[in-house]
């Protein structure tokens, strides 16, 4: 840690120790919500007695929001573990040292994220995202030459064109006068 200066240093540990207390205030006030500190169970979640008469998609919304908040909680926990770890590396004084090589990590890198271990050379590879998502392994191809009799009929009436089709025959709602339809019709041809 001799590579950084007091004053360095000083600014990084302030840094630090404000990124942990918004991170605490942040599990704090989730720990708040429920008596244990555990998570609140999908009826505390939701507020309902009984989820009989709930439509579907409402108990699908409340799941994805919780599963939501677990995957924010859990990215969050993984910080405040960084934190915690630069905090308690500060006091020992390996800070600020690479992880793999040991060699000095620039104050502008540590100054840009406070809690990181490794030079910008020396950053572990992370697995890559998939090219494909991974349902694609599991459906089946479509028919051969799907969408081929779609360009070779051009101009013909496929299902695009049906509430076209269907509009102008008019509706239940309004009575159908085949004189002002013709005639709206008309107008619209010259627009074109």
């Amino acid at each position: 840690m001799n590579h950084l200066k007091p004053s360095q240093i000083e600014q990084l540990k302030a840094a630090l120790l404000e990124e942990k207390a918004e991170l605490e205030a942040h599990f704090e006030l989730n720990a708040a919500h429920t008596e244990d500190g555990g998570p609140a169970t999908m009826q505390e979640a939701d507020g309902e007695l009984s989820s009989y008469d709930n439509h579907p998609a409402d108990a699908a919304t409340t799941t994805f929001e919780r599963e939501r908040d677990m995957a924010l909680d859990e990215k969050l926990g993984k910080k405040l573990a960084q934190v915690n770890r630069a905090l308690s590396q500060m006091e020992d004084g390996t800070y600020g040292l690479d992880a793999e090589s040991g060699e000095p990590i620039p104050f502008e890198r540590l100054e840009a994220i406070p809690s990181t271990r490794h030079t910008v050379q020396n950053v572990p590879d992370r697995d890559p995202a998939p090219e494909r998502p991974v349902e694609e392994q599991v459906m089946t191809l479509p028919p051969k030459g799907a969408g081929e009799g779609r360009q070779s009929h051009a101009g013909r009436f496929d299902d695009a064109g049906a509430w076209q089709a269907v509009e102008d025959y008019g509706n239940a709602s309004r009575t159908v006068d085949p004189q002002a339809e013709a005639e709206a019709a008309n107008e619209m041809e010259k627009l074109r």
